[in-house]
């Protein structure tokens, strides 16, 4: 793994980062106020540390509005990010995806003829 994958990684590692990342996911843009309001445990200035390093990864960018910063995930760089570390390991997934979607083909089908079997008993003579 490369040394930014390891940074990344060492960066996702923290559940605080995390956090934050699912609340800028699930919410959208937020300030640090916001965002330290979730963590009653952290002052505003640690909740500001983690999203400096979210910031120096790429994974979260700040717009100033006023006095305040607001917020919010970079989408592309997760997904440059994470890909070349992802690609190594799609062999292993994709074989398994495969099979699901022939399962779930199937199973629609097999659907698809009870259901116009039962359309079919269901029909006045």
């Amino acid at each position: 793994m490369s040394g930014d994958s390891d940074t990344l990684f060492r960066i996702l590692a923290d559940p605080t980062r995390r956090l934050i990342l699912d609340l800028l996911a699930e919410r959208g843009p937020q300030t640090v106020g916001q965002l330290a309001a979730e963590f009653p445990d952290l002052v505003t200035s640690g909740i500001s540390k983690h999203l400096m390093s979210l910031r120096a990864a790429g994974l979260v960018c700040a717009t100033r509005r006023g006095r305040q910063q607001i917020y919010h995930l970079e989408s592309d760089a997760f997904a440059a990010a994470l890909s070349p570390w992802i690609a190594k390991y799609e062999r292993y997934w994709s074989t398994a995806l495969e099979r699901l979607r022939a399962l779930a083909e199937k199973g629609h089908a097999k659907d698809q003829r009870l259901s116009k079997k039962n359309v079919r008993k269901r029909r006045p003579k």
